[in-house]
């Protein structure tokens, strides 16, 4: 069942009183950030960790290889695996964009599929896709979102909240693109398995060989399978995970580029330099200088 306005409306209305500051902004719950723009941002790179972003005023296109995937109001992101993508937001001062991001705790997520009937499906899953928000996803988010408010029910009933959602979600169209990385053994939960071994050694310097060795795949089947996957090739995805990370680093201010790149696993600043303009159009000092 698609969601009604009235439910989307409830929505607004809650998260137009909480998500007041551009950005995400933490809430008690782990994992839970609300999310709030108040003007248009262009095209830019970026990588959404696995979770799902549930839109509810203003809009988002995600630009995904030669895919465009359009998540506005009324919609959700299942976003299964970390893939670097590029995306526009559209808001307004007068209608910001406002939403809900979810990250997925994989403990959690697999005593929730452990519970839930076996299934079958012959169609791919899809590691980004958007989907109408029906009415047992806007339900549960707001009843999350109220949670949100109120201090000792979050303490109390938070947890529970989240993973009413969660459930909803696994529920949904593409929830079986999150049960698969819990019981499936197929190429699919191998990838996802190589990009979390990836988000936690892009520093060091890692050869397709190593990488393809630790998920038990041969290189030339790895290979194919990460860039079919991800849209992208596996050290193409190194090292645009490396540069997002820098800009993450850059943006907190405390440490110089030269540092920046050591600390993303760069050995020389030039390159760093070099392909941190390739990627972001801007150099990293004038991507600091911007942001200061």
């Amino acid at each position: 069942m698609s969601i009604d306005q009235t439910s989307l409306a409830a929505l607004v209305t809650e998260l137009s009183g909480m998500a007041v500051q551009e950005g995400l902004t933490s809430t008690p719950l782990e994992g839970v950030n609300l999310m709030a723009a108040f003007s248009h941002h262009p095209r830019t790179p970026l990588m959404y960790e696995a979770g799902v972003v549930i839109v509810v005023q203003g809009g988002k296109i995600g630009y995904l290889g030669e895919r465009e995937i359009h998540y506005g109001a009324g919609h959700y992101l299942v976003q299964a695996m970390p893939l670097p993508f590029e995306c526009e937001t559209r808001a307004m001062p007068e209608e910001p964009l406002l939403g809900l991001s979810i990250r997925l705790d994989r403990l959690h997520l697999a005593e929730l599929v452990a519970q839930l009937p076996a299934q079958s499906s012959v169609i791919p899953p899809d590691p980004m896709a958007a989907v109408a928000i029906n009415e047992e996803v806007a339900d549960a988010a707001l009843r999350l979102v109220r949670c949100l408010k109120d201090a000792v029910a979050c303490r109390v009933l938070g947890e529970g909240r989240l993973r009413e959602l969660v459930f909803a979600v696994l529920q949904g169209p593409h929830g079986d693109s999150l049960r698969r990385l819990i019981v499936d053994r197929s190429h699919y939960l191998r990838i996802a398995e190589a990009l979390q071994f990836m988000q936690e050694h892009y520093t060091q310097a890692l050869s397709v060989e190593q990488i393809a060795r630790q998920v038990n795949m041969s290189t030339s089947h790895f290979h194919h399978h990460f860039k079919r996957i991800t849209h992208a090739a596996p050290l193409q995805y190194l090292k645009q995970l490396r540069l997002l990370k820098a800009r993450t680093l850059l943006a907190e201010g405390s440490l110089q580029i030269g540092q920046v790149a050591s600390r993303v696993g760069y050995r020389s600043s030039s390159q760093f330099s070099r392909e941190y303009k390739q990627y972001f159009d801007k150099s990293p000092m004038q991507d600091s200088l911007h942001r200061a």
